[in-house]
């Protein structure tokens, strides 16, 4: 497709990713599920056509990054901010399609009608359950598209699809899908793709909870807990 990929994301880093699993999950479990979810967004962007594969990285690369995937810092503050300096800093003069790390049941199929529809119009925007969205295409980066819309909050893919029309773009929307951020959310995901590292890493998680609560009351019952 004539159309790069860029990804937006942290470093797995435990404490400052996927704060809303706890206290469900470990700070230590939320970055083993994020990790996951990022290899696998990762792995999925580099079995898709494209012209270019970029990651929008806040912080450090590990071995979760596969081969061919170009790595640029973030810039700025708030995550519009963020967001538009990724659109200008991975444009090489074609359309853009950029993800986050919170959907890891993505596929090339979604990626490809994205990039499809970059073809006869001007932006594509995917909705995510929980108000915000989950990809976000521009034929060209424009600040001005992104800068001051309200993130994290439940209207904040309403108030970035309202910041298309205004400015006269003509919007192709994609198909709803959940962004994860809550353990609900990790567990509907996992079911959805279910050979996927990340829900490897949900069942994991769940049976070494499972594990440890059959030790205690093990433990309990011979009086040693």
């Amino acid at each position: 497709m004539n159309a790069d990929l860029v990804v937006i994301a942290k470093e797995p880093v435990p404490g400052r990713v996927k704060t809303r699993l706890t206290p469900r999950y470990t700070e230590e479990e939320a970055a083993r599920l994020a990790e996951a979810a990022l290899a696998d967004t990762l792995a999925t962007v580099a079995r898709t056509p494209a012209g270019a594969r970029t990651l929008a990285l806040r912080g450090g690369p590990g071995p979760w990054l596969p081969p061919g995937v170009r790595v640029i810092p973030q810039r700025g503050d708030g995550l519009d901010e963020r967001l538009a300096h990724a659109f200008e800093d991975a444009y090489a003069g074609r359309p853009l399609v950029l993800i986050g790390m919170d959907t890891p049941q993505v596929t090339t199929a979604l990626l490809e009608q994205a990039g499809r529809a970059m073809e006869h119009c001007d932006a594509v925007f995917g909705p995510a359950d929980d108000g915000g969205f989950w990809l976000l295409g521009l034929d060209r980066p424009d600040a001005a598209l992104l800068r001051g819309v309200p993130m994290s909050r439940p209207d904040t893919g309403r108030a970035q699809l309202d910041r298309l029309h205004s400015a006269g773009l003509t919007v192709a929307v994609l198909p709803r899908l959940t962004d994860v951020d809550t353990a609900a959310d990790a567990a509907g995901v996992a079911a959805l793709a279910p050979h996927g590292r990340f829900a490897a890493a949900v069942r994991a998680v769940q049976d070494g909870k499972a594990g440890n609560a059959g030790d205690t009351r093990q433990a309990l019952r011979a009086g040693t807990a």
